[in-house]
């Protein structure tokens, strides 16, 4: 039995819950839709070219959930799952984490989008755990600010630490799949990197290194 870890956005589904997250926000005249999706895009571009900030991001991100009810969330969440997330769930991502369940392999998300977004995704596709940028609540509400070590970058390195600090479980043997650079900390630390549908930086480490190239798409 291994641990087989899987990054989300554009690894797991086709496509980024984050911004897709931020559209649905937009649709829903929840924000000042042309501000926010301007900023949305930005900050996707920024993800892309490895220049995030991600404490800035997260606030961002946060913001419309700020001092709202959990259960309007919720149902704000099941629109967004129906709209925007079912669609691109990628049939053969499912197969892949299936084969792993099949084998025996313990199943972690490890992801740079906040867990309000993500859990839900990550409980679509089967798997329990999830390690997620975490969000403070206080008295039932979001108050948008973020809390603890943001799941991104080497982020990503120092959350698997602590994670497997509580469990008896090592990373001797262990898979990343993953389709972003950003990923490189943690593709660099296990002994089965594997690139995802991989941006064009992580295709060229990935063949440099002699690591598998997937896709999940084609």
């Amino acid at each position: 039995m291994a641990l087989a870890i899987f990054d989300l956005d554009n690894t797991l589904i086709g496509g980024d819950s984050d911004h897709l997250w931020g559209q649905f926000v937009c649709n829903r005249n929840l924000v000042n839709s042309e501000h926010f999706s301007a900023q949305n895009d930005q900050f996707y571009k920024d993800y892309k070219s490895g220049d995030l900030d991600i404490a800035a991001y997260l606030r961002f991100a946060l913001a419309p959930l700020k001092g709202q009810p959990l259960d309007v969330l919720a149902d704000w969440h099941r629109d967004f799952m129906r709209e925007m997330i079912s669609p691109v769930i990628l049939p053969k991502a499912q197969q892949l984490i299936a084969n792993h369940r099949n084998r025996g392999d313990e199943l972690l998300i490890i992801t740079a989008t906040n867990e309000f977004i993500t859990r839900p995704i990550a409980t679509a596709l089967g798997i329990d755990d999830l390690l997620a940028c975490e969000a403070e609540i206080v008295d039932g509400r979001y108050t948008g600010e973020p809390v603890g070590t943001p799941s991104f970058g080497a982020g990503k390195v120092t959350r698997l630490e602590a994670w497997l600090q509580n469990r008896d479980t090592s990373l001797e043997g262990a898979y990343f799949y993953s389709d972003s650079h950003n990923d490189l900390p943690l593709l660099e630390q296990v002994d089965k990197p594997i690139a995802v549908d991989p941006d064009a930086t992580l295709l060229a480490r990935a063949k440099e290194a002699g690591w598998p190239v997937i896709s999940l798409r084609a």
